[in-house]
């Protein structure tokens, strides 16, 4: 029996989303382990924008962003109900402001004129509507992990990791427990696991 196959980079943030997503799930799935420097032959002729993540279905279809391969795990079986707490206004700024400013915080040498100073303030100010957010509730949508904060939270991680120093002295300190709880589940450990890379037999 066809399974599907999900190309897929450990560190990514977008990939990681799209891995909790599938394991909450239970999907069956094949993982393929991408070097980004050596990108299999097999995922470009699936997916020629050469970006991780990718998923192959059983039946062909080629899902190339990560918020689809979300959904489409969760409309094969939720059992944490992870669709019932979304928020795309939510994701979409993370996705949008949110990422524009942590790339040019993080790698700021990677964009002309990026003062990385000046985009750390932003995502913070970002945040801080987060940590507002969280005063109401223990995650973002409800008192129980959802959709949102899958989506959201390997940014947010990432963020952190960039100075953790600096992040764990910043008066957020919903979001991070937030934070602290999602790194330290099981899902998120489960996920993280490394993997060889895939080489075709």
């Amino acid at each position: 029996m066809a399974e599907a196959i999900l190309y897929s980079f450990r560190r990514c943030p977008y990939a990681m989303r799209a891995r909790m997503a599938l394991s909450v799930s239970g999907a069956r799935h094949e993982h393929r382990e991408v070097v980004l420097r050596d990108k299999p032959v097999q995922m470009l002729e699936a997916s020629p924008k050469g970006t991780v993540p990718v998923l192959v279905t059983d039946d062909g279809q080629v899902i190339e962003e990560s918020l689809d391969i979300m959904r489409w795990a969760l409309a094969l079986h939720d059992p944490e109900n992870w669709l019932q707490h979304d928020d795309a206004a939510l994701v979409e700024r993370n996705d949008g402001s949110f990422k524009h400013h942590l790339d040019r915080y993080k790698y700021s040498t990677r964009y002309a004129n990026a003062d990385p100073e000046e985009h750390r303030g932003a995502a913070l100010r970002i945040l801080g509507h987060l940590e507002q957010r969280l005063t109401e509730s223990a995650y973002l949508c409800a008192d129980k992990r959802g959709f949102a904060d899958i989506a959201i939270f390997p940014f947010i991680r990432q963020f952190a990791n960039a100075d953790r120093e600096w992040f764990d002295a910043q008066e957020l300190p919903k979001l991070q427990d937030w934070l602290a709880d999602l790194v330290g589940s099981d899902l998120f450990e489960r996920v993280m696991q490394k993997h060889p890379q895939w080489k075709a037999a």
